[in-house]
């Protein structure tokens, strides 16, 4: 029987060998370009994300420009994304406290960034785990479902319980290429309602495969 380390320290393995460079597929320039993909993408596509973002960015480079703009103005750019209506408020807000109160830097901290509009702690956990390179787990969709499937979270409620526990058993150096090794893998492989398991090379640990494969056919 395995234990939860053994569990981590294979899964763990496995990813740094088949997936040594996992990053965000975001197309971004700046910390505030970033700041402003990751706003966009929730519940939404990154690839959804990539098409307004060009001609937005190109209108509003910075949070000087875009706390400028009108909440109407920032909509048209983003309308075919979803939920555009809070999302234009967000971002003018949010660029707003930015240029006034912070002079136009990124706040490094997650305590900070979750007080700014449209951020909540998967938000401020991936800004400040890939612009500032600090030991943060974001839990998105694909994180919390494809750490309960390989077992290594349990019996999660909450993405911030995901958290705790991945954390809790990850090496600190290593939780800001973790957190893209399970996005990517829930994306593309473990996907939500027919995981690719004979494209995976992870069953030989994932609690969920072993469980599926002892129901009778």
């Amino acid at each position: 029987m395995m234990n939860k380390r053994e569990r981590y320290n294979q899964i763990i393995e496995w990813f740094q060998t088949n997936m040594p460079i996992a990053e965000t597929e975001l197309d971004y320039r700046t910390p505030f370009e970033l700041l402003v993909a990751v706003i966009l993408s929730a519940q939404c596509t990154d690839k959804r994300v990539n098409m307004v973002t060009p001609a937005l960015f190109q209108a509003y480079p910075n949070a000087e420009k875009m706390a400028q703009a009108e909440v109407f103005e920032i909509f048209e750019f983003i309308k075919s994304i979803s939920f555009p209506n809070n999302k234009a408020k967000y971002l003018v807000g949010m660029a707003q406290i930015i240029h006034h109160e912070y002079q136009d830097e990124i706040p490094n901290t997650v305590t900070e960034l979750i007080k700014l509009p449209g951020v909540g702690r998967k938000t401020a956990n991936v800004i400040v785990s890939v612009i500032f390179d600090k030991p943060a787990m974001a839990v998105d969709t694909h994180v919390f479902r494809v750490s309960e499937r390989l077992g290594l979270s349990y019996r999660s409620k909450t993405p911030l319980e995901t958290e705790k526990q991945l954390v809790k058993h990850i090496p600190l150096e290593l939780l800001p290429i973790a957190h893209h090794w399970l996005i990517l893998h829930g994306r593309y492989t473990c996907v939500a309602r027919k995981p690719k398991c004979d494209q995976c090379g992870l069953t030989q640990w994932c609690k969920w495969h072993a469980r599926e494969h002892k129901k009778p056919k």
